[in-house]
């Protein structure tokens, strides 16, 4: 597989646009899979094998655009994205999980006083919510898209 890399050091550009570099591994319809190559700014370092700290992950994003037939699989693409989209995606899979986790946790603590039921009661009041998410997966592939360049 070709090593993938990041078009800038901290994956974002002057125009607030989120880039990364991947390669195509299915196209279906309108939907082109890519596959992208996620590190920490490190990575690039000469001593990253060395160290800890530099890491990387392969992710496989969906986009949809309508003139998928002129791509093929193992092309090179630029898959990118807004900063406001990836805020949206911070919020709904990170904030909202920890504003209800802390709140639930402090209201049946405050409630109650029992420390075992706050905790559980928080991680309790979680599980509707990810549920939420999951049904209402099909609205945010819409709200969260990406685009070829």
């Amino acid at each position: 597989m070709l090593p993938l890399h990041l078009l800038s050091r901290d994956c974002k550009s002057m125009n607030n646009r989120i880039r990364h570099s991947g390669v195509i591994e299915n196209i279906q319809g309108n939907s082109i899979q890519v596959r992208i190559v996620q590190t920490s700014a490190c990575a690039a370092c000469k001593v990253a094998g060395y160290c800890n700290a530099a890491e990387s992950k392969e992710k496989l994003v969906d986009v949809f655009c309508n003139h998928a037939a002129s791509f093929q699989t193992g092309q090179q693409v630029v898959v990118s994205t807004s900063g406001k989209v990836a805020a949206q995606a911070l919020l709904w899979g990170f904030g909202m999980p920890f504003v209800i986790l802390v709140a639930v946790l402090l209201i049946v603590l405050l409630s109650t006083g029992n420390e075992g039921m706050a905790a559980l009661s928080g991680i309790g009041a979680l599980v509707p919510y990810y549920i939420m998410l999951w049904y209402l997966k099909d609205w945010m592939r819409k709200q969260l898209t990406f685009q070829i360049e």
